[in-house]
């Protein structure tokens, strides 16, 4: 687990070196010290402190103005603040400290087992707080290789049936070439005929398999891209389905507009929330099926909007709709939207939005402009 990390701020050097003494006597963590609050500052901007402990009575700036200026900074508005001090020690001085945001108000001479005390609850508390971030960091990242793997899963049964007519041609196109031979019907432009169908066939399935491959290719890298690229390639890989199932698609993009980060995971989100349409649909045996996707730039920002006409779901469950594991599939795994929900946010800093239009389900994406 990473050090705790404790800044001292203190124009004393004297001070400086007895609380780094008393510190490193019963407690393993990183100490940064600073002998104003400009230098502290400069500290802060290039290393992750955890707690800081600052003396009130200093010049220029004093400990008071230091701390309020941490919390009018969102990078350290959060970070825990102990105010030591031998002058300022009235309920005055103390209410105004814990009025700032100060966490801790210790008076001079310091009682070593206090602080020492101290410092061990907020190392403690940090340290289990590191825990959960972590245990939830893994949690997530388990939760979308699991929705990985089970769009793989779907999308191999959609490749396998997309390969399934050319392969049915390609039998056809052999058993019409040993048809002929056996009634000596072989010409020239047959054999022209059959070897440029073939090699048609098997160039479909070559960009099929291609298609398939770089749709899951890892080790793409962030970059910019039209947004309408993400959405076509999410069809052309559903291509199959749609057309299996007579769904029609009704699509208004502005093909203009970009995004920033992988392309792959935007393509990922469309899969899954046109994938999942075109299963209630089937589920519910919609004959009339459509998918409406638009793409416009609102004010500062990108809205990608994808909505159907299943019939939507009851109002009280679409709060549950992207919690991990919840599904109204009857073999879902209920990970498929949450990782929806994770990529949107983290991975393009981007909102979602999931509401019930007139006649379905309606997902709306709003995406940094670039």
């Amino acid at each position: 687990m990473e050090k705790f990390n404790v800044l001292l701020v203190d124009d004393i050097q004297e001070n400086i070196y007895s609380l780094r003494l008393l510190i490193n006597e019963n407690f393993d963590l990183n100490i940064y010290s600073a002998h104003s609050a400009q230098e502290a500052i400069s500290v802060l901007v290039d290393n992750p402190i955890d707690l800081i402990l600052t003396d009130v009575q200093m010049p220029d700036i004093d400990g008071f103005e230091f701390a309020q200026y941490l919390k009018d900074i969102e990078a350290t508005k959060n970070i825990p603040v102990i105010f030591i001090t031998g002058i300022y020690d009235n309920d005055e001085h103390k209410s105004k400290g814990y009025n700032i945001g100060g966490i801790e108000y210790i008076t001079k001479p310091i009682d070593n087992d206090l602080l020492t005390s101290k410092l061990k609850i907020y190392i403690d508390i940090y340290n289990n707080i590191k825990k959960s971030k972590n245990d939830l960091s893994r949690t997530q990242e388990l939760l979308i290789h699991n929705s990985k793997m089970a769009s793989i899963g779907e999308m191999i049964g959609i490749i396998s049936h997309q390969l399934k007519q050319p392969l049915n041609v390609l039998s056809l196109y052999c058993d019409n070439m040993e048809f002929s031979f056996d009634y000596d019907e072989l010409t020239k432009e047959y054999m022209n005929d059959f070897s440029v169908n073939t090699k048609g066939q098997i160039t479909y399935m070559n960009k099929t398999i291609n298609g398939f491959l770089d749709f899951f290719n890892p080790n793409k890298k962030k970059e910019e891209f039209f947004i309408h690229n993400a959405v076509n390639k999410s069809l052309e890989i559903l291509k199959s389905k749609i057309q299996y199932n007579n769904v029609k698609l009704n699509i208004d993009v502005d093909e203009t507009l970009k995004s920033y980060g992988v392309e792959l995971e935007l393509s990922q989100v469309v899969l899954n929330i046109v994938n999942n349409s075109i299963d209630a649909f089937i589920e519910r045996e919609i004959e009339d099926k459509e998918i409406f996707i638009k793409l416009f730039k609102k004010d500062s920002k990108i809205v990608l909007m994808l909505d159907d006409n299943a019939g939507g779901i009851e109002n009280n469950k679409i709060e549950k709709l992207m919690d991990p594991y919840y599904t109204t599939k009857e073999n879902g795994t209920g990970i498929g939207l949450y990782m929806v929900k994770l990529v949107v946010k983290n991975s393009f800093n981007g909102d979602l939005k999931v509401v019930n239009s007139n006649t379905g389900l309606k997902f709306i994406i709003f995406l940094e402009n670039y």
